[in-house]
C-alpha cells in the first residue's frame, strides 16, 4: 500500500499540475466575449419589461376609469396625476386626494408615472416607466387599445396632445 502511495506522489510531483498563462488568457477572453454579448441583451430585456409594465398600468387605469364612470352616474373622474404608487380618481379635485366614497384607485408598478385628463365626454391617459422612456396613451374618444405615443417628450405633452 505504501509503495502505491509513494508511486502516486512521485507521479504528481513529476508532472505539471497548473495551467499555462496562454490557457488562462484564452479563458478570460472567452468569458469577456460572452459578457459583451449578454449584458446588452439583458439591458434590452429590462427596458422592454419596463415598457410593458407602463402599458399594463395604463390598461389598468382605463379599467379603473370605466368602473368609476359606471359607479358614479356616468360621470368621468376629475383630471389628475399619479403619486408614487397610485392614481386616484374622484368627482372633484379634493375628493381625488382622499380614497373613500366616490373614488377609484389605479395601482402603479414601481418606476411608473401616469397622468389622466378628463375632456368632458371623453378622457385621455398617458403613462410611462422611468427606465423604459416610452409613453403609452389611451384616448377614449378614439377607442381601441393602448398605443405608443408618437414622439412625445414627456407626460405633460402627451396629455395635452389631441392625437396618440
Amino acid at each position: 500500500m505504501t509503495k502505491t502511495l509513494r508511486r502516486m506522489q512521485e507521479k504528481r510531483a513529476a508532472g505539471d499540475g497548473g495551467f499555462t498563462l496562454v490557457e488562462l488568457l484564452v479563458v478570460v477572453v472567452i468569458i469577456g466575449v460572452l459578457v459583451a454579448i449578454a449584458v446588452p441583451m439583458y439591458l434590452n430585456y429590462r427596458k422592454g419589461a419596463a415598457n410593458k409594465s407602463a402599458e399594463s398600468d395604463v390598461r389598468a387605469a382605463v379599467s379603473a376609469v370605466e368602473q368609476f364612470y359606471t359607479e358614479n352616474n356616468n360621470k368621468y373622474p376629475f383630471s389628475g396625476s399619479s403619486t408614487a404608487d397610485k392614481l386616484v380618481f374622484g368627482l372633484t379635485e379634493s375628493s381625488a386626494s382622499v380614497t373613500g366614497d366616490g373614488t377609484q384607485t389605479a395601482t402603479l408598478s414601481p418606476g411608473n408615472s401616469m397622468q389622466y385628463k378628463n375632456n368632458g365626454a371623453s378622457y385621455r391617459i398617458c403613462g410611462m416607466n422611468s427606465d423604459g422612456k416610452t409613453i403609452y396613451v389611451y384616448d377614449s374618444s378614439v377607442g381601441g387599445s393602448v398605443k405608443k405615443a408618437a414622439a412625445q417628450a414627456d407626460l405633460a405633452a402627451c396629455i395635452a396632445s389631441a392625437t396618440p
